[in-house]
């Protein structure tokens, strides 16, 4: 049972899993703001151009007649659920990240595979005693410049 709940946190936590997740997640809370905006702004416009009758184009479904600062405040409180979800989901996101650092050692610095040359300021091989851009000797050690 403790190696089947291994392989399990070790599939849940890989990134491609958690990206998932979070996708799945931010676009359900992105297809409200899109809902909002089509039953709030776009429906009510279209039912009033192609309405002879302007008085009854701007009823909606139940009968109610639309107002602009009805449908701006349903609008804003679905942009608002949405940041409130991003903002959760990013700091849960931001805690899993946290977890997944604790107890890995911090990498070691590369060491370098190159040096510049002095000449033409290419990068060549460390071992290199000739530059293969500009074919010139290059010194042993490259000193830096003096400021």
């Amino acid at each position: 049972m403790k190696k089947f709940l291994e392989e399990f946190k070790k599939f849940a936590l890989r990134g491609n899993v958690l990206d998932l997740a979070v996708g799945v997640i931010i676009g359900g809370a992105f297809t409200g703001i899109v809902t909002a905006l089509t039953t709030d702004f776009i429906n009510p416009l279209l039912n009033f151009v192609m309405t002879p009758d302007h008085t009854a184009g701007m009823l909606g479904d139940t009968g109610v007649a639309w107002t602009f600062g009805g449908a701006v405040s349903a609008f804003l409180t679905v942009v608002v659920n949405f940041i409130i979800t991003a903002f959760v989901l990013f700091c849960i996101v931001r805690g899993i990240n946290k977890l997944m650092t604790i107890g890995k050692k911090p990498e070691a610095p590369k060491t370098p595979t190159t040096k510049e040359c002095p000449f033409c300021k290419s990068q060549i091989p460390l071992l290199a005693t000739r530059c293969m851009y500009c074919t010139s000797t290059v010194p042993e050690k490259i000193e830096k410049p003096a400021k």
